[in-house]
């Protein structure tokens, strides 16, 4: 934020504690929703560098391995699938984020206003992580289920593990899967925040317009 004397009296008069509180939960509020519309659509993570879901890391090992032996499609299938599990479920995360947004005390705001550029973001990341966490993994799961990426990713591991003298890999794919499209979230999250501070046209709205003007 340009200073926070723009936040104080914006354009169009003074604003009060209210105006800004209320700018603030529109601006996060309309961030997220364009964030997790943008994920929950087909290739909105697949076809998104920032977010795309790999092969787990820490099985690496496996994605080369099943590669090396004509086994590439399989893997190319099982990542396209890890990916729409997760576009299928991230729709759900709106709830908890907009009633964390609700929650906002004013000092959370200033403390947001004042901050950087993804000050709200890492905000959210604090009070919704363990809750998106809880409620997201069950979503995941039958998103996986769906869209068969648990059946394919057990038909590699088990192909994998049958290959004489590897070490043998079975990593939770739920709980990755979840980590990773939760990840995915925040980071587009960050970028309509960060959209929004530093884009006039970008603020929709003449409150959000006066209570992230700035001197431009």
């Amino acid at each position: 934020m340009d200073g926070v004397m723009a936040t104080q009296t914006g354009r169009g008069g003074p604003l009060t504690q209210n105006e800004v509180a209320m700018g603030l939960r529109e601006a996060l509020s309309q961030g997220i929703t364009k964030g997790a519309n943008q994920a929950a659509q087909t290739d909105g993570y697949y076809k998104n560098s920032l977010i795309r879901i790999p092969f787990p890391q820490d099985v690496q090992r496996v994605e080369k391995t099943l590669r090396s032996i004509g086994l590439g499609s399989e893997v190319d299938k099982f990542v396209m699938t890890l990916n729409r599990g997760a576009e299928d479920a991230a729709k759900s995360a709106v709830p908890i984020f907009i009633s964390a947004i609700k929650q906002l005390t004013f000092s959370d705001v200033w403390n947001i206003l004042r901050g950087e550029k993804d000050a709200a973001t890492q905000f959210l990341k604090r009070t919704t992580t363990s809750q998106l966490t809880t409620a997201f993994r069950p979503v995941i799961k039958n998103s996986l289920d769906k869209v068969n990426a648990t059946r394919y990713y057990a038909d590699l591991v088990n192909r994998y593990n049958q290959i004489p003298l590897v070490q043998k890999a079975n990593p939770d794919l739920e709980a990755y899967a979840t980590q990773k499209a939760i990840d995915g979230l925040f980071t587009l999250v960050a970028q309509e925040e960060a959209n929004i501070r530093e884009n006039p046209i970008a603020r929709t709205t003449e409150l959000l317009r006066r209570v992230f003007g700035s001197n431009q």
